[in-house]
């Protein structure tokens, strides 16, 4: 049986919480204290992208960040970190909170989304190699691991290397 997941942005009282799902769906504390810089990078961290999914019960289940990066010398938004606690993966929690960032960021009136992540995974949500657009990474990594998400097709997308936050570290 699947949950019926709840979504919503994150609040001052899920810091905590959104700690220990990243600490306990990763092998390091590598992308909870990643959020933690991204929260504290004012350029970066943009209100009401940060989202969670959680369980009937109330409990924070999963976790999807979009932050705001830069394609060329346009803004665009990076896909994470996402994870979702371990027990409760592959049953539409990760899934759940994606989409509810990514339709806050269509509302918010963004254009465009990169993630490096599985290239099983994020075409479910319309991600294609982010090369079709001429958009590259500044690190090497194979073409389909890097991809992008036009989310307002109507508006041209900007090529170019994409910069991302310091925290990334890249």
């Amino acid at each position: 049986m699947t949950p019926s997941w709840t979504t919503r942005p994150e609040s001052a009282g899920d810091v905590a919480a959104i700690r220990d799902v990243n600490l306990a769906a990763f092998p390091t504390p590598h992308e909870a204290d990643l959020v933690e810089a991204l929260r504290a990078d004012a350029q970066a961290w943009l209100p009401g992208l940060s989202w969670l999914a959680e369980a009937p019960g109330g409990d924070l289940i999963g976790y999807a960040l979009l932050t705001r990066c830069h394609v060329g010398d346009s803004p665009a938004l990076a896909l994470g970190p996402c994870a979702v606690k371990p027990g409760h993966q592959r049953r539409g929690a990760g899934s759940a909170a994606i989409r509810a960032a990514l339709r806050a960021a269509r509302e918010q009136g963004e254009n465009l989304v990169v993630v490096l992540g599985h290239a099983e995974y994020y075409p479910r949500f319309g991600f294609t190699p982010a090369s079709g657009y001429g958009i590259r990474p500044p690190f090497d990594v194979e073409d389909k691991y890097m991809m992008a998400l036009a989310l307002a097709p109507e508006r041209p997308v900007p090529s170019g290397v994409i910069r991302y936050p310091a925290a990334f570290g890249v």
